[in-house]
């Protein structure tokens, strides 16, 4: 969990430099279609008040936000990233005692890495691949429910088919090697991964419109390096952790003859 909590700083400073520049601008998107529609509904093409762009909820005569913008891309995102951070480290650690001389002959640096890219690669990258992160209040409303569950049902497919293949890597490698044996449990994950891609639904209503592609693709790709910050951080903070546990250093002899009987001057005749 320390470890997972040092990821997170690093990963809500990856979302913070890269991430929130994208959110600003998506959120500008909306408000100013909320703008239109709103003077449109009014028979006026008048801008919004003097002292500021209106908010979707202003613009349509709702009630103001009850958390600040500013407030939201620091302390907000600073807590929800930190948290994410420590709940995964103790989930990633689960499994690293889980993984720790059961998968070849890997010290607890080597497993660390390969279960944080194991980590990445299952509940990020391949759900990813499908459902693509889209900006806040871009897509249709009436359907976040469903996306959300598709997402998710993603992810659980990801992770059991990844342990599927290591379990299929293991039980084929006495008879073709270790090496073909994770080509061909590799090659098996993709293909089913691939399946899973095909036969479940796609998000076509997650962007509406005419937003601009070049706000949503970096906001996809801020997203996307906030997750390989935050797995690769936790990788090289918990692999040495572990080690300094699992393999304490030997006690180092001290110089001092009178305690170190190896270096004792012989006794007089």
């Amino acid at each position: 969990m320390l470890a997972g909590l040092i990821a997170g700083l690093f990963a809500f400073a990856v979302a913070y430099v890269a991430g929130e520049p994208s959110v600003d601008a998506s959120i500008a998107v909306e408000e100013s279609g909320a703008a239109a529609e709103h003077a449109a509904s009014h028979g006026s093409a008048a801008p919004p008040a003097a002292g500021g762009e209106a908010t979707g909820h202003e613009a349509g005569g709702h009630e103001e936000e009850i958390v600040s913008r500013d407030l939201q891309s620091t302390a907000g995102l600073a807590t929800g990233v930190l948290v994410y951070g420590v709940a995964l480290g103790g989930i990633a650690s689960l499994a690293f005692c889980f993984v720790l001389g059961r998968v070849g002959r890997f010290g607890p640096r080597a497993t660390a890495a390969l279960v944080a890219a194991a980590a990445f690669t299952t509940v990020t990258l391949v759900p990813y691949l499908k459902y693509p992160a889209t900006p806040p209040a871009v897509g249709n409303p009436d359907t976040i429910g469903q996306r959300t569950s598709l997402y998710f049902l993603m992810i659980l497919l990801s992770v059991l088919l990844g342990i599927a293949a290591v379990v299929a890597g293991r039980r084929l490698a006495p008879r073709l090697g270790n090496w073909n044996a994770t080509v061909v449990a590799g090659a098996g994950f993709v293909a089913a991964v691939a399946v899973a891609c095909v036969f479940l639904p796609g998000n076509g209503d997650s962007v509406q419109p005419g937003f601009p592609a070049a706000v949503l693709w970096e906001f996809r790709l801020a997203s996307l390096g906030v997750q390989a910050a935050l797995w690769a951080a936790f990788a090289l903070a918990f692999g040495p952790l572990a080690e300094r546990l699992l393999a304490p250093p030997a006690v180092a002899r001290t110089a001092d003859p009178d305690q170190d009987p190896a270096r004792a001057p012989a006794p007089v005749a």
